[in-house]
């Protein structure tokens, strides 16, 4: 039967509300909606799911048994699905052996061109290495300039250490007279030795002749018995004697790959030679990783201008009666400082000895015992060793943690961070080891493979050819998603979540399957709108390959190119879960909200409100952090205004993050909280005077567990139990506050532990969650649920929405006031007790500000937010910028790197950074207001802004 469309019935996944819709095959479909409307659980946990199990099914019931069942989705049918593949941001490998050329097999096309068509190079001299045979050699020899006055010699010994005493008299028992030591030709002669503990080379000289034709049949048996004497039965050396005849230096043959020193590499390259994953590829000391951790002082000592009695060496702490800081003081008497000297004045020598210990030297340490003095000499073990010798022996994992804070990340001393073995690393192909080759930029590297073919022989052309093609294709999908300011050797632990996706995405179009069903969860997450036009290309071409795509998305752009939206709604959570409107983007219902702000009826708007003039205008005051040279960053300073909404923009990969997130934060957090996160570095700050705290806020789970709920994340809960505990009821059973706790003993239900459902596993069936028939889902044994509050248990108030529960307890203050704030960032839909792994990534974010908001506010603190708009609807994004106007209007600044058009011209102040990503990005390219910068013909983020602009006004003005 051929299937036109995707029929769905009957879906009541979460929230979804017993739903029915038909979904268009081989088409591009965008799924959207509020957060928290159904999208993800439309999508993926009913769509993807079902074509999970579909699959497993088609599985024997013996490979069931060790990959596991999926449980069927609460949907009463499906018809028309095709095999499913979720190209998601949570499922991509976060190993430190992942690269990107390992995710997108790019890596292995490399090895393999590497083995098959790689030169060898000595490390010394830099010469490429040749494999010749004795026929080549004595051919090579014979060509040298008739007359040319030669040595054969054949090296016996290089660069060991010994006398060789013995080797001398076995080589005069055989007739041979002369050699070259260490360079110096000499006589051998009875009990001749060198000196043991020096490196020698030794040479035989094998014959001396004088080339020619008549001295060919001489040369062929100097090689051969050369070779077959050499240390690796493979090397000669010919040494012409005659410069003034044109011979040159000296020639060096080998029948095997043979660098200078002697030493001999892998006859036979293979791909494995080149994986940082196999143990024939992999450096020996980092084990293929790149980098080791490390001590580091810095983390040890971060404020050089506290004293020693201010804890300025941050492992031994402040100063007190252990053995330990009798030995400092001795230390300190010794080179006349005191625990209150500052560290930056304390003498290097003796910095040194409290860092790195004092080796041999003693210290004189006094005693008093039995009313008597008593010296003795002790050394100090310093501060590093210290450290590391309770890492090596730590019992707990806390200690180890504890000791581990004081060690970053460096490369590797052995592979400098290239993470192979010496003899791949000086294998090249075009010039470029591998390690140099997937260090460039992804343009770079596509121009590099392309341009290869015409440096090759004959022979690696032939080999080369199908390599590259599979090579430069799969480049040219990864530029096509946006992704050109990345290296094939970037680490997957350091991608975002879009980046991630993206990547997945270029794989699947290199596959060049069809007959699929794609599912994509917002690819376009930290994509910025110059490379958005890409994406979409790229999921057009994937749909006319003859797969079905559907995305969960908000870009306004993604959503006018799909040949189908599906909008969810009309609200979020309890409130969502229906289909409010389908089909292309002209032809939606105007009454919804995607609707209104697809055609421009309805806008994202929150600007700063107009204050009166004040008689004496407050001075604007900045944070300012000087030449920021981190990772792309050219030295660049920024000043940042305070008391403002202000947005860094740019391209991906300009650096926003690494001046934000892995320079600011860092050295506020180590300023305020004595935090150990490394900072890139810069020169300095300013304005620090301004400001009392920095508060990240990031889209990650408020919890990991169904225990974590809005309720007990903002505190609620606390005041709630506390309530609870001083009703009459409670007080006459001796209630106390933990009796209402579902966490630990004593009011919850033992059955189920407080989770309110309990877990049955059922074999080769999936594990079934049932709800626990003691407490029936309320968490509590029946004594605890006898206390009720104007008719309401705990058990109910955790059931109550954020907007109910707001009602209720609208007598008290505390508890009132953490609830009104949810319920002003638009939560009021939320369940005081829902589990934390069902909320969305917006809800998420949405509770850690209310939690913030509910505060005492000192108008002085710095919020830093990536990309907040993450997953958010058009009415989630007004809603998010009312509560960061909020924040503002308080006197706090928020700092928000964001690509999104909606905030960026609802902001007071833009930084942009760019030109472009990667090497060519890290410039202040323009800041100023939206209207200043949108004017900025440098900036890529204006162009987009000044469209952005214009279209706003063109809609108000119809």
């Amino acid at each position: 039967m051929d299937f036109s469309h995707i029929t769905i019935r009957g879906a009541r996944v979460h929230n979804l509300k017993n739903i029915s819709l038909k979904i268009p095959r081989n088409r591009f479909v965008v799924i959207t909606g509020l957060s928290g409307s159904g999208k993800s659980s439309l999508a993926f946990d009913t769509i993807y799911a079902e074509g999970q199990r579909r699959f497993m099914e088609t599985l024997s019931p013996y490979a069931r048994q060790y990959i596991g069942n999926i449980e069927r989705p609460d949907v009463d049918f499906i018809e028309g699905l095709s095999p499913v593949i979720a190209i998601d941001q949570k499922s991509t490998n976060r190993s430190p052996r992942s690269t990107v050329g390992t995710i997108t097999e790019i890596h292995d096309f490399v090895r393999l061109l590497y083995a098959k068509a790689g030169r060898r190079y000595d490390p010394v001299t830099g010469y490429m290495l040749q494999k010749q045979s004795e026929e080549d050699i004595t051919a090579a020899i014979a060509a040298l300039p008739a007359g040319t006055k030669i040595q054969i010699l054949s090296p016996l010994v290089t660069g060991r250490k010994g006398h060789y005493r013995e080797l001398f008299e076995r080589l005069m028992l055989k007739g041979w007279v002369r050699v070259r030591v260490d360079g110096e030709y000499r006589e051998m002669v009875k009990d001749m030795q060198l000196e043991r503990y020096r490196t020698h080379t030794i040479e035989l000289v094998v014959d001396r002749l004088v080339t020619g034709p008549d001295a060919l049949e001489r040369i062929t048996k100097a090689v051969h018995l050369a070779v077959s004497l050499s240390e690796h039965r493979s090397s000669v050396i010919c040494d012409p004697l005659d410069l003034e005849n044109g011979a040159g230096k000296q020639l060096t043959f080998s029948t095997r790959y043979a660098y200078s020193d002697g030493s001999v590499p892998v006859d036979t390259l293979a791909p494995n030679h080149f994986s940082f994953n196999s143990p024939f590829g992999a450096c020996p000391v980092c084990n293929g990783l790149g980098e080791q951790m490390q001590l580091s002082t810095a983390l040890m000592v971060p404020d050089r201008s506290r004293s020693l009695t201010e804890g300025a060496i941050d492992p031994f702490g402040k100063p007190g009666k252990r053995n330990l800081w009798q030995v400092i003081r001795a230390i300190a008497r010794d080179f006349n400082f005191t625990l209150d000297t500052p560290v930056s004045a304390i003498p290097d020598e003796a910095m040194e000895i409290l860092l790195q210990g004092s080796g041999s030297r003693t210290f004189d340490v006094s005693y008093t015992y039995s009313g008597q003095d008593t010296s003795y000499p002790q050394k100090f073990p310093g501060a590093l060793p210290y450290v590391e010798e309770v890492r090596s022996n730590a019992s707990t994992p806390k200690v180890r943690e504890w000791a581990e804070s004081y060690m970053v990340r460096q490369p590797c001393p052995e592979c400098g961070g290239a993470r192979l073995k010496r003899d791949s690393l000086l294998v090249k192909v075009g010039g470029l080891n591998i390690a140099e080759a997937e260090a460039l930029p992804l343009p770079e590297a596509l121009n590099f493979f392309s341009t290869l073919q015409p440096n090759l022989s004959p022979k690696e052309k032939l080999v080369a050819e199908p390599v590259l093609h599979e090579i430069t294709k799969r480049l040219e999908f990864l530029l096509n998603v946006g992704l050109g300011y990345l290296s094939l050797d970037r680490g997957s632990q350091t991608l975002s979540g879009g980046e991630a996706q993206r990547i997945r995405l270029a794989s699947q179009l290199g596959s060049q399957l069809s007959g699929v069903l794609y599912v994509l969860d917002e690819p376009s997450i930290g994509l910025h709108q110059r490379d958005n036009h890409k994406l979409i290309g790229s999921l057009l071409r994937l749909r006319d390959l003859g797969n079905t795509v559907l995305v969960v998305e908000h870009d306004r752009d993604t959503m006018q190119e799909a040949d189908e939206i599906i909008d969810m709604g009309p609200g979020a959570g309890e409130y969502g879960g229906q289909i409010v409107t389908q089909g292309p983007a002209a032809s939606l219902d105007p009454r919804s909200l995607t609707a209104g702000y697809l055609t421009g009826r309805l806008r994202v708007a929150c600007k700063a409100e107009a204050k009166e003039p004040e008689e004496q205008p407050q001075e604007q005051k900045f944070l300012k952090i000087r030449e920021c040279s981190g990772n792309n960053l050219k030295g660049v300073d920024v000043s940042i205004p305070l008391g403002a909404l202000v947005s860094i923009t740019g391209v991906s990969g300009s650096g926003k993050s690494t001046l934000i997130n892995e320079t600011l934060y860092p050295i506020l957090a180590r300023h305020f909280y004595r935090s150990k996160i490394p900072a890139y570095p810069s020169r300095g700050i300013e304005g620090l005077q301004h400001i009392d705290k920095v508060v990240a806020v990031d889209q990650s789970p408020i919890g990991r567990t169904p225990r974590s709920n809005p309720a007990t994340y903002t505190g609620a809960f606390t005041f709630i139990r506390d309530f609870f505990s001083r009703l009459p009821e409670a007080q006459i059973r001796g209630y106390k506050a933990g009796r209402f706790s579902f966490n630990v003993k004593g009011g919850r239900c033992e059955a189920c532990q407080g989770a309110g459902t309990r877990k049955i596993e059922m074999n080769f069936l999936p594990d079934v969650y049932v709800q626990c028939e003691n407490c029936k889902g309320e968490r509590y044994n029946r004594e605890t649920l006898l206390v009720k509050y104007r008719g309401k248990s705990i058990a109910d108030v955790l059931e109550m929405t954020i907007e109910e529960a707001a009602e209720f307890f609208v007598d008290f203050p505390r508890i009132k006031r953490i609830l009104s704030t949810m319920q002003s960032v638009g939560l009021g839909y939320l369940k005081l007790g829902q589990p934390s792994p069902l909320l969305s990534g917006g809800e998420a974010q949405r509770i850690k500000l209310s939690a913030e908001l509910a505060k005492i506010q000192t108008g002085k603190t710095l919020y830093i937010l990536d990309e907040p708009t993450t997953g958010l609807h058009f009415q989630d994004i007004q809603h998010l910028l009312e509560v960061l106007r909020r924040l503002v209007d308080k006197g706090n600044t928020v700092i928000i790197i964001e690509h999104n058009l909606d905030i960026i011209q609802n902001s007071d102040w833009i930084i942009d950074l760019g030109p472009e990503g990667g090497h060519e990005g890290g410039y202040i390219v323009g800041e100023g207001t939206p209207e200043e910068l949108a004017r900025n013909g440098a900036s890529q983020t204006a162009r987009f802004l000044a469209e952005e602009l214009k279209r706003l006004e063109a809609c108000t003005e119809g």
